[in-house]
């Protein structure tokens, strides 16, 4: 699962990408410094598997990992090719979430591509860009639909009424992802891989003042991101790129003296993997402890799938227990002991932070 890291030019994606991934890549202050774009495979921070490492002292750990693609900043008028847009469109459109950094901070030295910091704008800029592209491709579709309507096929002519609605609906200036649509037109709307569709996450990239309070600019952004159910994690960028230098004692320490008990980088990628629909399950021994990733909603043989195909066509049962309630006796012999390992079947839907078993046919 890949997150696309967007927005206007030196508004801090890159600087955010190097701390993510400790990749190094370019970051300066001009616009498009990102060409190509940079992709790092992160870790999802985890305390479970801390635990459980405790418990079995694993030859290996293996946390669970999320794609992140620093994309080049976009301006207005990328949608017609203004600075490379189409190119960094197209980028986009490979991703399945965005992760919108928006600058919340005030600093002369640091240009900005439209003169002045206001939140609201840069995010309607990047909106309509999308918008516009969108709007693009389904104006393309509905061309090619009501020609095929001289076929005599009924499904192109529910095609085209399906595709002149979604294109008045962008027209109008919202989101594909605002758009209501039947079951039965689900097959239309997935076709398409509009932008605008995707799942958004806001990252507020503010000074380091800005810490445990909001500003103007902060508050403005997420007043607009509650009102259309977007989530915003705070950041200060550069003060994150500081705390990945310092050893595990110092950073406790700084963590103390702020008077926090995360990193903003940690907060970011819960809150991606959690867009992405993904939650983790867990197993547990002396080999490996290891989070393994799933769709939320997966069912325990498909689960027993990611681990190996064999798991799935032979399964029998899994044998589960919540990772809260090992943690609160400690070990899995106690747990045992008290009959909090349950055996479930087939239909048995696996929750994150479950520790599981698999029982299975060879």
């Amino acid at each position: 699962m890949k997150l696309g890291i967007v927005g206007l030019p030196n508004v801090g994606k890159s600087t955010l990408f190097n701390t993510l991934t400790n990749a190094n890549v370019d970051s300066a202050n001009y616009p498009f410094c990102t060409i190509e774009p940079n992709i790092g495979v992160v870790h999802v921070p985890d305390e479970r598997i801390e635990f459980l490492s405790e418990i079995y002292i694993p030859d290996k750990k293996t946390y669970a990992t999320i794609e992140f693609v620093d994309i080049a900043g976009l301006v207005k008028g990328a949608s017609k090719g203004e600075g490379l847009g189409n190119m960094f469109l197209s980028h986009i459109r490979e991703v399945d979430a965005i992760c919108h950094v928006v600058r919340c901070f005030d600093d002369e030295n640091i240009v900005h591509v439209d003169g002045d910091i206001n939140p609201l704008r840069d995010v309607e800029t990047i909106n309509l860009e999308l918008i516009f592209s969108d709007l693009d491709m389904v104006e393309k579709a509905y061309s090619k639909a009501e020609k095929l309507i001289k076929t005599g096929d009924v499904i192109y002519k529910k095609r085209a009424a399906f595709l002149n609605k979604l294109k008045n609906h962008l027209l109008d200036g919202n989101m594909a992802n605002t758009f209501n649509y039947s079951d039965s037109e689900y097959i239309f709307m997935n076709e398409l891989f509009l932008l605008t569709q995707k799942p958004v996450l806001f990252v507020a990239n503010v000074d380091e003042t800005l810490i445990n309070e909001d500003n103007d600019y902060l508050i403005k952004l997420k007043k607009y991101a509650t009102t259309h159910n977007y989530e915003v994690i705070k950041i200060c960028a550069k003060l994150e790129e500081e705390i990945m230098k310092l050893e595990s004692d110092e950073k406790q320490e700084f963590f103390d003296e702020l008077g926090i008990s995360a990193t903003g980088l940690e907060n970011l990628i819960k809150s991606s993997y959690k867009l992405l629909n993904q939650i983790s399950f867990l197993t547990a021994g002396k080999k490996e402890v290891r989070a393994w990733t799933i769709t939320k909603g997966t069912k325990a043989p498909q689960a027993a799938g990611k681990i190996h195909t064999d798991f799935e066509r032979g399964f029998i049962r899994a044998e589960v227990i919540a990772f809260e309630t090992l943690k609160e006796y400690k070990t899995m012999s106690v747990a045992k002991e008290k009959g909090l390992i349950r055996s479930e079947g087939k239909e048995y839907i696996v929750k994150d932070g479950d520790i599981v078993l698999f029982r299975f046919n060879v």
